[in-house]
């Protein structure tokens, strides 16, 4: 993995060898976004079933699946790529040690390799929503290459748009307090020579009002049935200002992170931090020391404030109960 707690001032590749280390790694943000930490889960399973089979396994694998499933409780992905796993535990009961790994590594790179071809499609889908040419995107956090298997959410459909022949620049939130869009987002698309301008989030309202964003694309750790969407936190603001001026939200979601059990928003489990992100900066106190913080790593965005969600089977649009099960079950 790479190092994102390290971006952009130092590319550090981390290797890990057991299921515990990559638990780590995703609890402490050297990997991060839903699709990319779904695709970690599942090799982190791989490796925690290795050189065990029959009831051995299956005691394994809930010790596995807890510790990995406890790491961040709101994106989906997670839970779907360890539920995942799970099936292909339950459906080779007879397998030895070594071909039970064998199977359960297939699995796991065919759901990095499925994220990857995902995000094309869903690129493509998005990319035709985009009149504009030239097109200035507003995005927050960060939904690319770094947060999936490869080309991005979000920025899959920036990608897309460009490859498809148009003008396209990106305006990027800081995204505080881990900052991912100045520190991950402009870093992505510095190295594909896509222009980016990182403002601080507070002047989203200000570029808005003036004219200077054709549309707001983000992208979600978990959408609801209803279209009620879990992002970084910061993203509800920005859906509320983006209607206030009539400019087209659209939120990119591969399937894996549209979780048809859960009914509302409301019914998410949002993550809650540790306050020092708030009250620290590169190990520098930035904050009074004792006073109290409340940092939820995600907010939810109704669904109402959402102009249209881009899958990799096609676009939804409201009502997003019907829209969003109709695109779950197209073959």
């Amino acid at each position: 993995m790479i190092d994102q707690r390290l971006l952009p001032a130092r590319e550090v590749i981390r290797t890990y060898r057991d299921y515990t280390g990559v638990a780590q790694a995703i609890r402490t943000m050297v990997i991060r976004g839903a699709p990319a930490i779904g695709v970690a889960a599942a090799m982190g399973v791989a490796l925690g079933i290795r050189g065990v089979s029959g009831s051995r396994a299956q005691r394994r694998f809930e010790l596995v699946a807890r510790t990995l499933k406890a790491t961040r409780p709101t994106a989906v992905n997670l839970a779907w790529a360890v539920a995942r796993m799970r099936r292909v535990l339950d459906e080779n009961p007879a397998l030895d040690a070594a071909a039970l790994f064998r199977r359960m590594r297939s699995e796991a790179l065919a759901i990095y390799h499925e994220d990857l071809a995902a995000n094309r499609a869903l690129g493509k889908y998005g990319a035709e929503l985009i009149e504009s040419n030239p097109v200035t995107i507003l995005t927050h956090c960060n939904a690319g290459a770094l947060a999936t298997a490869g080309y991005g959410t979000a920025l899959g459909v920036v990608r897309a748009a460009r490859e498809a022949g148009k003008q396209v620049s990106v305006i990027a939130d800081e995204t505080r307090p881990f900052l991912q869009g100045s520190r991950l987002t402009a870093w992505e698309l510095r190295k594909d020579r896509i222009p980016v301008t990182v403002i601080a989030d507070n002047m989203a309202g200000t570029v808005l009002r003036a004219g200077r964003v054709d549309c707001v694309i983000v992208g979600t750790d978990r959408t609801a049935a209803n279209g009620d969407v879990a992002n970084k936190i910061g993203t509800y603001p920005l859906a509320v200002m983006a209607a206030r001026h009539n400019v087209p939200f659209y939120v990119a979601a591969p399937l894996s992170s549209i979780d048809l059990d859960c009914g509302r928003g409301d019914d998410i489990p949002i993550e809650e931090r540790a306050g020092t992100e708030l009250t620290e900066f590169a190990g520098q106190q930035i904050a009074a020391r004792g006073v109290k913080t409340f940092n939820p790593a995600f907010d939810v965005t109704p669904a109402e404030l959402v102009t249209a969600i881009i899958t990799e089977r096609g676009v939804a649009r409201p009502p997003y109960g019907k829209s969003l099960a109709e695109l779950n079950n197209r073959a």
